[in-house]
């Protein structure tokens, strides 16, 4: 049995909009499904009835809340493709803010710390010449990720196991970390399809602290001197973050902004 291509689209944007999500990701999910680009898909009139069943499971997947990016299993960040699945947080346009600042310093020897699909460290590892680049994460399965978009991407970047810095033995010119920010009450409101992607690397514990608060304690012994310290952060959380950086003898604090003219990156020196 064969479909006409523009019912079944005009279904799947019914199923979508019914959820509150974007129409125009039936198309791209019709492509992904039939294994095809959406330049060839507009000289496609009919499907057939096994490829409308295989489609309308993922735009059901998709109305039910699972990520975009989970369902393709890819991600586009800083005009790289990075793998990711249910293991690791999906790369924001945000966080390119901190890579790019990252990349205004120049600098050689870059730790990443929760580095998670690895997003971070192989950007700077790809547009920094010459940088020696490490990510740290807790979760195994999320290095297996990690691993894999580093060879995707062509960059040697070199993965610790480790529960922040327990496994780390180095001293580094910048740490950069895009740690789990969010409070703990904050954690029952969010969007569903965010609810979707490891609560360990979302939860930022009662006040979204937490990892601030190990990480600006113990950095210190992993900088090398005039070293950067580089965050992102909540919009809401320049003040609380950069009183921590006072309260341990930072310098040169600086609160930088995104696109959105939210605070997002707070920068500092040893």
């Amino acid at each position: 049995m064969v479909k006409d291509i523009n019912e079944v689209l005009r279904e799947a944007k019914s199923i979508l909009k019914a959820n509150e999500i974007d129409e125009r990701e039936a198309r791209l999910l019709l492509a992904f499904s039939l294994e095809t680009t959406i330049e060839k898909l507009f000289m496609k009139k009919e499907i057939t009835g096994i490829e409308y069943n295989k489609y309308i499971k993922i735009i059901k997947k998709r109305a039910e809340g699972m990520p975009y990016a989970y369902i393709t299993g890819h991600k586009e960040f800083m005009k790289l493709d990075f793998i990711v699945n249910k293991n690791v947080l999906i790369p924001r346009e945000d966080t390119e803010i901190l890579v790019q600042e990252t990349i205004k310093l120049n600098k050689k020897k870059i730790l990443d710390m929760c580095t998670g699909s690895g997003c971070i460290a192989i950007s700077l590892a790809k547009y920094i010449d010459n940088a020696e680049v490490e990510g740290v994460d807790i979760s195994k399965r999320a290095l297996t990720i990690a691993k894999l978009n580093a060879k995707q991407n062509n960059v040697d970047v070199n993965f610790i196991n480790s529960n922040l810095f327990e496994e780390v033995t180095s001293t580094y010119d910048v740490i950069v970390s895009n740690p789990p920010y969010i409070r703990k009450k904050d954690m029952e409101n969010l969007q569903k399809e965010v609810t979707r992607e490891p609560e360990k690397a979302l939860d930022g514990g009662e006040d979204g602290l937490y990892f601030y608060k190990k990480i600006i304690k113990e950095a210190k012994k992993y900088l090398n001197e005039e070293g950067y310290l580089m965050f992102e952060i909540g919009y809401d959380q320049a003040k609380e973050v950069s009183e921590l950086l006072k309260k341990h003898n930072y310098k040169n604090i600086e609160v930088i902004k995104d696109l959105s003219k939210n605070d997002r990156v707070v920068k500092a020196q040893k």
